[in-house]
């Protein structure tokens, strides 16, 4: 699994293209992994800027070869904006740790990319749209065990025509927690706008967490701490998942039981995740 692998990585954290200035202060903030955002973040005007921002950056970072992953947002494909992107991708100059697909909503999507990039670098597919969601199981399943699927809840709410609330993208989510446990990756939740909410933010955090989603994406700094706490396991969850394989080893493939219930694969399964993930986190 390369080291960029987005399976285990709770927090994302998004950096404008055209601010240069923040992107060693994003890396700072220690997030798994930081995405210099090409697209909605950055005016038309200003996206070769960008671009080229973004590849001096990259060409730096990789001579210092520290710090957190670095990924980067293309712009939608089919755009002109987007060609650019992969270009530069083409060429070498858009040396990224992965790359963040926005708005995808056709498995032809991961598939022209990556004709593109010969390195096959993790993925993250945004679903934004209704389109999206229609045909995320598809997306899910061209996607490989590095990549994820990510919630772009805000965009799908304006294409629905509803309110940018839990209960009303409710079913949106369950359909992409459903579409990335099926394909055995990873699903990255919509960033939370409201800045100044960090309970809420954590309790948001935990609540997708408890759906299904192995990680929820940030656009400040301050919320990366609260996110990785949300999905960090707790000692309580360490302690069950060894002492379910532990039970599982001594039936020798034989049925097993704890606290009085029966361990079956996905049981097993799910506790190996715990454990991976707090792996990570050491």
């Amino acid at each position: 699994m390369s080291q960029h692998s987005l399976a285990h990585k709770s927090c994302l954290l998004f950096v404008p293209g055209n601010r240069p200035d923040r992107f060693d202060k994003a890396a700072a903030a220690s997030p798994d992994g930081i995405v210099i955002d090409l697209e909605d973040a950055v005016p038309q005007s200003e996206k070769p800027a960008a671009l080229r921002a973004a590849c001096d950056y990259l060409a730096r970072a990789r001579g210092g070869g520290m710090g957190p992953s670095v990924y980067v947002r293309l712009n939608p494909l089919g755009t002109r904006a987007a060609l650019d992107d992969l270009a530069a991708l083409a060429d070498g100059r858009l040396a990224a740790s992965g790359l963040c697909l926005a708005k995808v909503e056709t498995p032809r999507d991961i598939e022209l990319v990556r004709a593109h990039d010969p390195a096959k670098r993790p993925l993250l597919a945004a679903i934004e749209t209704a389109r999206g969601i229609n045909a995320a199981a598809a997306v899910a399943a061209a996607l490989g065990r590095d990549d994820a699927l990510g919630f772009g809840g805000a965009d799908l709410a304006a294409d629905l025509g509803a309110a940018f609330e839990w209960e009303p993208l409710f079913a949106a989510r369950g359909a992409l927690v459903i579409a990335a446990a099926v394909a055995g990756i990873g699903l990255f939740d919509v960033p939370q706008l409201d800045l100044a909410e960090a309970a809420a933010l954590r309790a948001e955090a935990l609540r997708v967490r408890a759906m299904g989603f192995t990680g929820k994406l940030a656009i400040h700094p301050a919320q990366v701490a609260p996110i990785l706490d949300a999905f960090q396991p707790s000692e309580t969850e360490i302690a069950r998942a060894k002492r379910v394989l532990a039970a599982l080893d001594a039936a020798r493939g034989g049925a097993a039981q704890l606290d009085g219930k029966m361990i079956d694969l996905p049981v097993a399964n799910a506790a190996r995740r715990i454990l991976a993930r707090a792996e990570q986190r050491q």
